[in-house]
């Protein structure tokens, strides 16, 4: 009797006990649909899940797009881009494509990272990311044919980095499959929210200041003395290659051409016969390795416009391209550092190591198929990448090659004498780069000084504290309403001013210095650090005016001091200079391809080292 006792006791209390935790997991499950369903419909079985941009549809995800257009599908697995006829990017609608830089913004801005804004989105980010990622890892590492696919070592690096930057904002109590229903929980996600931001490095002034007299007196210092490795074994290119150098340094007087006016170069009689020699020898081997898009599928509008349109040109050229890598001086590896952001990178993950390891076994895997890369560890290889990603993303396993780079910051690896300054062009119209070129002539210039943009970094907000509506000469703005009409305003502003300012945004590099020449209007660049295009043959002085950060609130006085006969040469040497700037479809002599492929054989050539 006793033992029955406690048995019915033991039942009407287990009893209580089931009943109270069923309750507790329903009103889970309750409030987990409430609060997450759009998160939790990605763990649903295919037939009842959203489809995402990455899986076989033509769905544009509007976090990833702003811009539908009309969509197909890439060889190397599925992926949004728009394709021309003949495979080049025309028109993307992807997200940051217009980082403002012209005064106005068509994209929500994705760099600036910004920390989880509440509980809510904490929790439904690290789902979200998830799933992103497990689907999109089968197709991230095609080589073609003779490709090989991502170990699933390098995964789950991926997948522990992201575990950890995703739990740096949720806590410790969340994770993939785990989502945080009790009280502690909000607790944590509020202690982390409420927490002080760590500052950006694009929200702090640069710790040191490469001058621009410090950077021509390091470019005179490696043009003497080679940094350059000595090959693993010779090659009668070397020797064509150093011949070539000591043609450049005893080149006679150059006879003057109406191509080229020489105020505008360091040398113009060396700029010269370089170029002569590289259009009568150079020979460049073009990697066939690689899929689309990430790789062969430039990018022709747009702010990241420079490495699709060089791309586009170097690969259909034929005067430079040669088919045995034998005969060739120089090596191009073609990828878009944009498709490679776009297609790899999980937004809002704070990590970006799988697109610098999907390089690093790209570079793996044409070191293992051919001896070129390993024979001068990259040193006659080069790339030509637009995004300001790039710098990290070829550190290390690229670090010898020849980088031409829009985001040239010495303080971020760009290697004087041996990388590029690539220009920053961006291309409204792919079939016609060229719209809206020109400006009024110096006499119908009556604003002193021209400015409009996004708050991006630090630098653009002390320009507007100390100069927006501050001077009528100085017609300084925030970013200007979306809009044709905004546009127009923008082009006739910088058409209309003798000076444009060009300051730094998240990083070093602006498209305004491009479009100040495209506009003839002359450039005032605000970027410690900044490394302007083709450094190593044009002399900026004679056509931009360079200002320290620090001298923002003497900007009106120092643009003031310049005599009128001086302005009126620069302006001149600004128009001179814009043929130098300038994408055609049919490239022409002297015109920007030609001048990004001259600099990465100018450089070569002084960098070139025998056995």
């Amino acid at each position: 009797m006793e033992v029955r006792s406690e048995l019915r006791k033991h039942s009407r209390s287990g009893t209580r006990k089931w009943t109270i935790l069923v309750g507790i997991v329903a009103l889970t499950h309750v409030l987990l649909l409430l609060s997450y369903g759009d998160a939790l419909r990605y763990l649903l079985p295919d037939g009842r899940r959203l489809k995402l941009p990455n899986e076989s549809n033509k769905m544009m995800n509007p976090s990833r797009n702003t811009l539908a257009v009309s969509v197909s599908e890439d060889s190397a697995g599925s992926g949004i881009h728009v394709m021309e006829k003949n495979g080049n990017v025309s028109g993307f609608g992807l997200r940051n494509e217009t980082e403002d830089d012209e005064g106005f913004d068509e994209t929500v801005d994705f760099e600036s990272f910004e920390d989880a804004k509440d509980s809510v989105n904490v929790i439904k980010q690290v789902v979200v990311e998830s799933s992103v990622k497990q689907r999109t890892e089968v197709s991230t590492s095609k080589y073609g044919q003779q490709g090989q696919k991502v170990s699933v070592q390098s995964q789950k690096k991926v997948e522990s980095s992201m575990l950890s930057a995703s739990s740096s904002i949720a806590g410790p109590a969340s994770s993939v499959g785990k989502l945080p229903v009790s009280g502690n929980s909000s607790l944590v996600v509020s202690k982390q929210v409420s927490k002080k931001k760590k500052k950006k490095k694009y929200d702090i002034p640069p710790k040191t200041v490469t001058t621009i007299e410090e950077m021509n007196r390091i470019l005179a210092r490696h043009r003497r003395t080679s940094r350059a490795l000595r090959p693993r074994w010779s090659s009668r290119r070397d020797e064509e290659i150093l011949a070539a150098r000591k043609e450049i340094e005893n080149a006679p007087v150059a006879k003057l051409e109406r191509e080229l006016y020489p105020p505008i170069f360091r040398n113009v009689s060396m700029f010269k016969r370089s170029y002569e020699l590289m259009e009568r020898m150079l020979k460049v081997y073009v990697y066939k390795e690689g899929s689309r898009p990430i790789f062969h599928t430039p990018i022709l509008k747009g702010l990241y416009a420079s490495e699709g349109w060089f791309m586009k040109l170097m690969e259909e050229n034929k005067q430079y391209t040669v088919k045995d890598p034998r005969r060739a001086h120089l090596y191009y590896m073609p990828f878009s550092a944009r498709m490679l952001e776009f297609k790899l990178y999980v937004r809002n993950s704070h990590n970006r190591t799988n697109l610098r390891q999907f390089l690093k076994e790209y570079t793996e895997h044409i070191s293992a198929k051919y001896p070129f890369f390993n024979r001068t560890d990259g040193a006659d290889h080069f790339l030509v990448a637009c995004h300001d990603w790039a710098p990290y993303e070829t550190r290390h396993h690229m670090e010898h090659c020849i980088k031409a780079l829009c985001n040239a910051d010495v303080t971020a690896g760009f290697k004087i004498g041996r990388d590029i300054s690539l220009p920053e062009t961006y291309v409204r119209a792919a079939k016609n780069p060229l719209r809206d070129l020109g400006g009024k002539p110096p006499s119908q210039r009556r604003t002193l000084a021209f400015y409009a943009g996004s708050m991006h970094g630090y630098l653009r907000a002390i320009l507007l504290q100390h100069w927006k509506d501050k001077d009528p000469e100085m017609k300084i703005f925030g970013r200007m309403p979306f809009g044709v009409a905004s546009k127009m305003n923008y082009i006739e502003h910088m058409k209309s001013s003798k000076y444009c300012i060009c300051p730094k945004g998240f990083e070093v590099n602006s498209p305004r210095v491009v479009e100040s020449i495209f506009y003839e209007c002359v450039p005032v660049i605000i970027s410690d650090n900044f490394v302007p295009p083709f450094f190593e043959v044009l002399d900026w002085s004679a056509f931009s005016v360079i200002v320290a950060e620090k001298d923002i609130p003497r900007l009106k006085y120092i643009l003031s001091s310049i005599p009128e006969e001086r302005y009126v040469k620069m302006q001149m040497a600004v128009r001179k200079a814009q043929r130098h700037f300038l994408w055609h479809a049919k490239p022409q002599r002297y015109d920007l391809f030609h001048m990004v492929l001259h600099s990465i054989w100018y450089n070569r050539v002084f960098q070139a080292k025998r056995r």
